[in-house]
């Protein structure tokens, strides 16, 4: 093999690494999207089967941390129940079959929430898993910065 022909392999392999890296950004941030929507239309059907691992552990707003059992208590006690909320995802870091996702996030609580009301911001990481079933969320922490 040339040296031309060596420079050309490399450059190809680094450009197909670079669009599947795109991909599976793509593909987070697109769980990530879908995974809010679902919250915001207390979707519990498809947070439990589909975007939220069964073995999910979550170091929650209120300094406690619980497991799915405690998140599904929360969700039909009405603590997540929120008339809006966004996310802006700073950075997603890949390592093998899972993303971490971190940014911050602001949310307007309403119903039988602590905050309702008020707008809330918190810094949160989510982390995802690639499973036969697709990515799925296995842990996520979130912390309160501000309450306006």
């Amino acid at each position: 093999m040339n040296v031309k022909s060596l420079i050309f392999f490399i450059a190809l392999m680094i450009c197909e690494s670079l669009v599947a890296q795109q991909r599976v950004d793509t593909e987070i941030r697109n769980a990530e999207s879908q995974e809010l929507n679902a919250v915001l239309k207390g979707d519990t059907i498809a947070l439990f089967t589909k975007y939220w691992s069964p073995e999910m552990v979550v170091n929650t707003p209120a300094n406690v941390v619980g497991d799915i059992e405690n998140t599904k208590k929360s969700l039909r006690a009405g603590k997540i129940n929120y008339s809006s909320m966004t996310r802006n995802i700073e950075r997603i870091t890949f390592n093998e079959n899972i993303a971490i996702v971190m940014g911050n996030e602001i949310l307007k609580p309403q119903g039988n929430n602590e905050n309702a009301g008020k707008t809330v911001t918190r810094r949160f990481t989510n982390i995802w898993m690639k499973s036969k079933d697709g990515w799925r969320m296995v842990a996520r922490q979130a912390t309160i910065i501000s309450v306006k």
